[in-house]
């Protein structure tokens, strides 16, 4: 289950209570959400089996811009993503890229650690909001 990079933890929700309590999070930040892509009602229209999995899409040019200022190749990393899903045995987790396994990803400089910091502690927050009871 682990990925370079990949941040994941159980949600003590189910699926869409953890993606409603995320959106909520988020929201509460006052960060914009772009979009939330349920890939299980894809797989379903074309016939296909899939557990809940579902991405919410998010952020804010406050935070991103900087960052593509530093290095444009990141906006293929931007906005924020966040992976709400459920495995065979149905428990659900809470995945997202770690800001600074991006940040070493576009080999950005100290200069944006300020900016790094505070989008790791912003994707913290609300990823134990919506998995903590």
């Amino acid at each position: 289950m682990a990925a370079d990079g990949l941040t994941t933890i159980e949600s003590a929700y189910g699926p869409k209570d953890t993606m409603d309590r995320l959106e909520a999070a988020v929201k509460a930040k006052g960060l914009t959400v772009f979009a939330r892509i349920d890939h299980a009602a894809g797989a379903q229209e074309v016939g296909l089996p899939l557990r809940p999995t579902a991405v919410l899409i998010f952020g804010n040019a406050k935070g991103g811009t900087p960052l593509m200022q530093a290095a444009q190749t990141i906006g293929i990393d931007l906005p924020l993503k966040v992976l709400v899903w459920q495995d065979a045995a149905g428990k659900t987790w809470l995945s997202y890229n770690d800001p600074g396994w991006i940040a070493k990803r576009h080999d950005l400089g100290h200069e944006v650690d300020a900016t790094v910091g505070a989008l790791t502690g912003a994707l913290s927050a609300v990823a134990k909001a919506a998995t903590s009871p």
